[in-house]
This record gives C-alpha cells, sequence and structure tokens, in this order.
C-alpha cells in the first residue's frame, strides 16, 4: 500500500475530490452557432444551465466585436460532474499527458464531442469541440475562499500534480505520462 493511501486512511481530510468540472465550447460568433452550441452542451451534460461568455476585446480578423457572447460554458459538481468526467477520459483514450496537470487542476480537450459515448452525430447541430476544466481539492479547502476567518491552507494539505496524477489513476483508471 502506498504511504498516501495509507496517510488517507489515518486522515480523512486528505482524501482528493472533484470540486468542479467546467466545460467550455467556443464558436468564435453568436447568433445560430452560438445557440446550437448550446444546445449540444446542455445534451451532454444533462445540465439546464448553460450560460454564455463574451468576448474581452475586439478582433476585426475574427469578425468578434466586444461583449459580444461567443461561448458556451457549463460548470458541473457532485455525481453529475463525475460521471461526465468518466465519460470524457473514455472519448480520449484513458490517457493524459502530465502537462495537462496544474497545481491542483486538470485541463485537456476533446476535437469533437460526438467522440463522447452515448452521443450520435445529428446535422442538425454540426459538430463542436470542447475544452474541461475539471478542478480538485480536499475537504476543509473552503478556508481559502470564505469571506469571514480567510485563512490558508497548511502544507501536509496543499495538492501537488503527482497526488493528481495517482488520483486521477486510482478513480478512473487514467494513465498520466510524463
Amino acid at each position: 500500500m502506498s504511504s498516501l493511501a495509507q496517510e488517507v486512511r489515518e486522515n480523512p481530510m486528505l482524501k482528493l475530490r472533484v470540486e468542479k468540472v467546467v466545460v467550455n465550447i467556443g464558436v468564435g460568433k453568436s447568433g445560430e452557432p452560438l445557440e446550437k452550441a448550446k444546445t449540444v452542451l446542455s445534451l451532454i451534460t444533462g445540465s439546464k444551465k448553460v450560460s454564455e461568455r463574451k468576448a474581452r476585446k475586439t478582433i476585426k480578423e475574427f469578425g468578434i466585436r466586444k461583449k459580444e457572447p461567443i461561448a458556451a460554458v457549463v460548470t458541473l459538481r457532485g455525481s453529475s460532474a463525475k460521471e461526465f468526467l468518466t465519460r470524457a477520459f473514455s472519448a480520449i483514450g484513458k490517457r493524459l499527458k502530465f502537462s495537462s496537470i496544474s497545481g491542483r487542476t486538470l485541463s485537456f480537450g476533446i476535437k469533437e464531442h460526438i467522440l463522447l459515448p452515448g452521443v450520435k452525430y445529428d446535422p442538425a447541430y454540426g459538430i463542436f469541440g470542447m475544452d474541461i476544466s475539471v478542478t480538485f481539492g480536499r475537504p476543509g479547502y473552503r478556508i481559502i475562499y470564505r469571506r469571514r476567518r480567510r485563512s490558508k491552507v497548511g502544507k501536509s494539505a496543499k495538492i501537488s500534480e503527482e497526488d493528481v496524477a495517482k488520483y486521477l489513476f486510482e478513480e478512473f483508471g487514467i494513465e498520466v505520462v510524463k
């Protein structure tokens, strides 16, 4: 048994968990393509609340104006986040680069949403790629974000890239390649 598993068994506050999964489809323009992306995102995630992201600046070459909605975003938490992650990991072949992990976040992309298990191609919507960002945490990480008596996380409770890689292997069977 690894030393990390031994420590977690002795101290449940060291148990790693998925805090949230953010799924983003960047379309690059507003109107009908964005509405289709929002529909596809709600279908594949099962979430009814799909929000829009707006452009930060004007880029004439791409025809993007500042504050124009150009992307659709969904945030998943709890069991729906884990269920979606299982499907997303199977779409990428259960292999990730170690460079995809940065601190306590993991980011990867899927080139076509039809690669997800259970999703069929519909010509009415088309094909969209997506970015997926996963944030990991431990019990007690709330002290960083709370409004009252905000504090820092101790050294023993910090999350390293190696901890995330071990968690991905143990929980989802993901091979993290260096």
